[in-house]
């Protein structure tokens, strides 16, 4: 499974750390090993999968510090690209519960901590 392996990755970064005291050097180090994307769940199609994994990649690493910015461009973006309706979450340390149309919703992590939630809803 994915999520095996990327515990596994981060326990291997958190033992290569080292230490007792995390440091905000040491936490800026280990955005820097997870800076890819991790979908934990996702219903749509492959193809629209792809391409929203990119654009929302672009749109955190553009806005990494404004979530609010980074939330309102991917949303714009996947108005555009797929009709309207859709609600777009980023920030860390959230849950969610939705309801959404059936083939778009995507639940993701990038750069370690920044979780994103996109759904489309009527």
């Amino acid at each position: 499974m994915a999520d095996s392996g990327s515990t596994n990755n981060l326990a291997s970064a958190a033992a290569a750390g080292g230490g007792d005291a995390k440091a905000a050097g040491d936490e800026k180090d280990l955005r820097k090993n997870f800076n890819y994307p991790l979908v934990k769940s996702c219903d749509m199609v492959d193809e629209l999968k792809l391409e929203v994994v990119d654009m929302v990649v672009t749109a955190v690493e553009k806005h990494f510090s404004n979530y609010e910015s980074a939330a309102k461009v991917i949303k714009e973006l996947m108005d555009k690209r797929c009709g309207s309706s859709w609600h777009v979450v980023v920030g860390e340390g959230f849950g969610f519960d939705v309801t959404h149309e059936s083939k778009t919703k995507m639940f993701m992590y990038f750069g370690g901590s920044v979780g994103i939630l996109l759904w489309k809803a009527s």
